[in-house]
């Protein structure tokens, strides 16, 4: 029974120190760059193939990172949603879309690479999708969507889609720029992560907020033109 529990308390070890690893690799170099081999030795693993034993494919090692780091986004996100439970104040939702996030990168302290993985990750479209399934399959996550869709007025669908991505960008990006900037010792707009959090907050609130222009009728233009 000893002898079971040490045996699997080191498999433990080694997939952690496997998974650490490959996110830091993944984050300086890509995705594409890094291989099996790099991992296992940057692991301390002496068998090169521990990556592939202990993972499969790169896109299970991909989902293992996410989910190291969304179990402890998510357990915030839940505090930050029953206090935001029958709130109409859109910040309040963009607050538990953000805030669990920036959060969690405060905890990890400095150096750390998960902001930069994911600016990796969703370079990639289909490792992009593996991300996205893992965070939208949240409860939390689905209830704060729907919190802030009932709070802000209806879009039009392509423009609707087209903010989204803005705050996809700008979540990703955004926190991968500072984490580098932490990283390198370099200055940083915001005094702190939660600084940051309020500025990226107020940025996505004026997305979603901000005025529609309508779409200029360019085959109307053209009748007029053809006309004259």
């Amino acid at each position: 029974m000893a002898g079971g529990t040490v045996r699997a308390e080191r498999v433990l070890a080694t997939r952690e120190a496997i998974l650490a690893a490959a996110e830091r690799l993944f984050a300086e170099h890509g995705l594409i760059a890094v291989s099996n081999r790099q991992i296992s030795e940057a692991a301390g693993q002496g068998n090169t193939a521990a990556v592939g034993y202990h993972f499969g494919t790169k896109t299970e090692l991909i989902r293992a990172i996410v989910r190291r780091h969304t179990d402890d986004i998510e357990r915030i996100r839940s505090r930050m949603v029953a206090e935001a439970v029958g709130s109409t104040n859109a910040r309040d939702w963009v607050d538990c879309l953000v805030r669990p996030n920036i959060e969690h990168l405060a905890s990890l302290g400095s150096p750390s690479w998960f902001a930069r993985f994911g600016a990796q990750v969703m370079t990639d479209p289909e490792l992009r999708a593996v991300m996205a399934e893992d965070s939208l399959s949240r409860p939390m996550l689905r209830q704060a969507v729907d919190g802030l869709n009932r709070c802000i007025p209806e879009l039009p669908p392509e423009v609707r889609a087209e903010r989204d991505e803005m705050i996809r960008q700008l979540l990703v990006h955004m926190t991968a720029e500072r984490e580098r900037a932490l990283a390198d010792g370099t200055p940083t707009a915001r005094s702190s992560w939660q600084d940051a959090a309020t500025g990226l907050t107020d940025a996505i609130v004026g997305l979603l907020l901000a005025p529609v222009t309508p779409a200029r009728d360019d085959s109307k233009e053209n009748d007029d033109e053809s006309v004259r």
